[in-house]
């Protein structure tokens, strides 16, 4: 369970969104939208970052990290310069095989493997790919991750860059979900909506939006029942 806090906020980051929920115990749960699939978490004074890529901002203005997940290897989610300047002594880093291996570094992570991080967060890795023929040579199956994070009481889903899949349909009680919306290397509006009623979240952020119709997929998502829509800048 997970009780929004404060949304939209531009206070902590200027020039991104912020948004702050309530987790067990009123623990403080941020989370900042970077870009695309570039996202930040701030939890118990630990700093968590998916898929950080400097284009999409100044890591070196950004605090650094605690801990760094990659989905996989592709240049909009790993970037070996982004990650060097969040790196402090001590920061974990969690990726799939290839993507440690450009980074010559880190824990790989593959689907159905989880790691516990300072008994604070758990960290589940996930299959994501495609399942249409022709992209498969986009996101092959047991490539890439998704990640499920459990923070306090509450379960994060992070699809990474993937199609409506079948696993889909064995998360359970997810509190927030990320799903990518990109046609041709993540789904259509429709397989997210899709989606999104097999996960059934109680919030919802559509993310990798790069060449998403958003009007589209807001007025597409926003009437599946229980299910809170959060459109942020996530092109």
């Amino acid at each position: 369970m997970i009780t929004t806090l404060q949304t939209q906020s531009t206070a902590f980051y200027p020039g991104f969104i912020t948004d702050s929920y309530y987790t067990a115990n009123h623990q403080i749960l941020r989370i900042t939208f970077i870009k695309h699939a570039s996202l930040l978490f701030e939890f118990q004074n630990k700093t968590i970052y998916i898929d950080p890529v400097s284009s999409y901002g100044d890591y070196s203005k950004f605090p650094k990290a605690d801990l760094i997940l990659v989905t996989h290897e592709h240049q909009d989610h790993l970037d070996p310069v982004a990650i060097g300047l969040l790196e402090k002594p001590g920061t974990i880093i969690l990726a799939n095989e290839n993507s440690c291996k450009i980074l010559k570094k880190g824990h790989v992570l593959t689907n159905g493997e989880s790691y516990h991080f300072d008994n604070l967060i758990g960290v589940f890795a996930v299959p994501a790919y495609n399942t249409t023929p022709d992209h498969l040579k986009f996101h092959p199956p047991g490539r890439d991750n998704g990640y499920v994070l459990t923070i306090g009481d509450s379960r994060i889903y992070l699809s990474g860059d993937t199609e409506n899949i079948p696993e889909m349909k064995d998360l359970k009680d997810i509190d927030i979900a990320f799903i990518s919306v990109n046609q041709p290397y993540t789904m259509t509006i429709p397989e997210a909506v899709d989606a999104a009623k097999k996960i059934s979240p109680e919030i919802l952020y559509p993310y990798h939006l790069t060449n998403t119709d958003v009007n589209k997929l807001e007025n597409e998502l926003k009437n599946i029942p229980g299910v809170d829509v959060m459109m942020r800048p996530l092109q």
